[in-house]
């Protein structure tokens, strides 16, 4: 994939990856809009304003206060109405521009405004352009639990900024690695050996065009799949049972990346103890998030942290289900678990890995 990508065959719509993605935006928006609004993260107005200078048909350019914690349904109402004073109709066309929490929202927001307007994503973060703006998935939080209210609505292109990922701290970037980390113990083989062989190195010296590309590709193969999470597509919430769970227990002061990285860490734990992993193979996981400095235990309240994951959309007939890795490569849905499992995973990632740990 590059700023030349044709319609993705499997999902229907273009994704650019570039490192500047200016040129390949403004060329698809004066082909297919006479209008548009841009809702963007308040933290990059600039760019934002940058990258639609000069376009004719802008209606508006609407900054927008995000984060984990704006990640609500008060917050889409804020940009519902938006959209109507800047006086967007169903044919206008949406374009959002930030990182997971925009894409997330800002894609929720266009879905369901006036029953639904056609939505392109700018990502800006990691997190967005390997996960996030891909597949379709929109949403915010409530109260009780993580992306319980949203749609599936797929955007009609999304464009990854690479040069943004230069921009970013690392507490930023570990949003995205944590994923990309995750697509790697899904898919296994050449992927997971490229992430170990370039985890040592300073990420300036990362072929990010190339990952950002060959990490999304996973997401696009299941999401090609299981649109609509009926089945194979559970296999992307590997480490999100426990990684939701312990960024809601935390009021989401613990980010998106970091419960994924432990959740991974758990999800690992939990496969151990049921026979479906190894030792090996869940230490050269451990060892790669490590190399990482990603985050693989927690001090916050496991009974808080359990009490969270009830909430989980995977729960079928009051069970939890979770995904597990049986090696690197293959990866099982739909695993049930008993609480008292579930408990003693997370009494495990309160403490450092050590020689107890694959007890």
């Amino acid at each position: 994939m590059s700023a030349e990508a044709s319609e993705n065959r499997d999902l229907g719509y273009p994704i650019f990856v570039a490192p500047s993605v200016r040129a390949p935006l403004r060329n698809f928006v004066a082909q297919s809009a006479d209008r548009f609004v841009v809702l963007c993260d308040a933290n990059v107005v600039p760019y934002a304003r940058q990258l639609t200078r000069g376009l004719k048909g802008r209606l508006a350019l609407i900054p927008v206060k995000l984060g984990e914690r704006r990640k609500r349904l008060s917050t889409v109402e804020e940009v519902l109405r938006a959209l109507l004073h800047s006086g967007a109709d169903r044919q206008t066309l949406v374009v959002g521009v930030g990182g997971g929490v925009a894409a997330d929202l800002f894609g929720f927001a266009a879905s369901i405004y006036m029953r639904g307007v056609p939505y392109a994503h700018v990502a800006t973060s990691l997190v967005a352009m390997v996960d996030a703006a891909i597949g379709g998935k929109t949403g915010v939080d409530l109260p009780e639990g993580k992306n319980l209210a949203g749609t599936f609505a797929n955007p009609v292109a999304v464009f990854a900024h690479i040069d943004a990922l230069a921009t970013l701290p690392y507490r930023n970037l570990r949003e995205g690695l944590a994923e990309m980390v995750k697509h790697a113990v899904i898919e296994g083989g050449d992927l997971f050996e490229s992430l170990e062989q370039l985890a040592p190195h300073a990420f300036w010296r990362w072929p990010w065009e190339n990952v950002v590309a060959d990490s999304l590709k996973v997401k696009t193969m299941i999401v090609a799949d299981d649109r609509l999470e009926h089945g194979a597509r559970e296999l992307l919430n590997l480490g999100h049972t426990f990684g939701h769970a312990l960024e809601r227990a935390s009021g989401y002061r613990v980010s998106h990346g970091a419960g994924v990285s432990i959740g991974l860490r758990a999800a690992g734990l939990l496969a151990l103890r049921t026979g479906r992993f190894s030792r090996d193979e869940h230490l050269r996981v451990l060892t790669l998030l490590t190399l990482l400095k990603l985050p693989v235990c927690t001090r916050r309240s496991l009974a808080a942290i359990f009490s969270a994951m009830q909430a989980d959309k995977k729960k079928r007939a009051g069970r939890l289900r979770f995904v597990l890795p049986r090696a690197i490569g293959d990866v099982e849905y739909g695993v049930e678990a008993s609480d008292a499992a579930a408990k003693a995973v997370l009494k495990r990632i309160a403490e450092l890995p050590g020689g107890a740990e694959f007890r």
